[in-house]
């Protein structure tokens, strides 16, 4: 039996684990998923948000040895979490996520690939401090696999994300960077590009880097296949 703790990307929250949280249950581990602060049921303002309010919100929903999963956005809020207390985590995994790089923002990461298939998607706020993703666009960039049902529930659960936690660079340590790592490669992603991920761990040993089929909401296209390959993870 393993600790999960599932950790949703820019615009989610803990709802999007919905199905896949019974079916790492059944396997019989323990698992949980928390909405970020401004996220989901927490009523944060976006506008108040830092990267450093994402560490924290995990690491006080965390106990030891979990395997701490991060999707899209949260590969950085993981990393951050890692960085203040690596001794509560038994193994970070990114779901086609972004890996930070020492010195760098996500946005300097987003930036940095080949291309930028979410940057049409997306709205700022009126406040500049926050960006929404465009209605019409949404299930095209995170659901254009995923059952209509699901894809439906997703876009009303949809919300503002903060812009300064994506704006702050994370300087990294062995802190997290020593810790067990895997990746799980989503080969038709429509809002991180395919091959960048691949990028990103271009020199991380194979047996760490796992492929799915599908676009950028597994958790939804393919939540059977996703529980299945974080158990085999979580046995590593």
């Amino acid at each position: 039996m393993a600790r999960f703790l599932l950790i949703h990307g820019s615009c989610h929250g803990a709802w999007c684990w919905r199905d896949v949280i019974p079916l790492l249950h059944a396997r019989g581990h323990d698992v949980s998923a928390i909405d970020l602060p401004s996220h989901g049921a927490d009523t944060t303002p976006y506008q108040d948000v830092t990267l450093e309010d994402y560490a924290d919100a995990i690491l006080a929903a965390m106990d030891h040895d979990t395997l701490l999963v991060g999707h899209s956005m949260a590969g950085y809020a993981i990393t951050a979490a890692a960085e203040k207390a690596p001794d509560k985590i038994a193994r970070l995994v990114y779901l086609c996520a972004y890996v930070p790089q020492s010195g760098k923002s996500l946005v300097d990461m987003r930036m940095s690939a080949p291309r930028q298939p979410l940057l049409h998607a997306i709205e700022k706020t009126a406040d500049g401090r926050g960006f929404t993703i465009k209605p019409d666009a949404a299930t095209g960039v995170f659901y254009q696999d995923c059952p209509q049902d699901s894809a439906i529930f997703a876009k009303e659960n949809l919300c503002a994300e903060a812009i300064a936690p994506q704006t702050t660079p994370l300087t990294l340590t062995p802190r997290s960077q020593d810790l067990p790592r895997s990746y799980i490669h989503c080969a038709d992603d429509q809002t991180i590009p395919p091959e960048y991920q691949l990028t990103m761990t271009g020199d991380w040993p194979r047996a760490d880097v796992h492929h799915m089929t599908c676009g950028h909401s597994p958790f939804f296209a393919a939540p059977d296949t996703l529980a299945a390959l974080l158990d085999q993870i979580s046995e590593g």
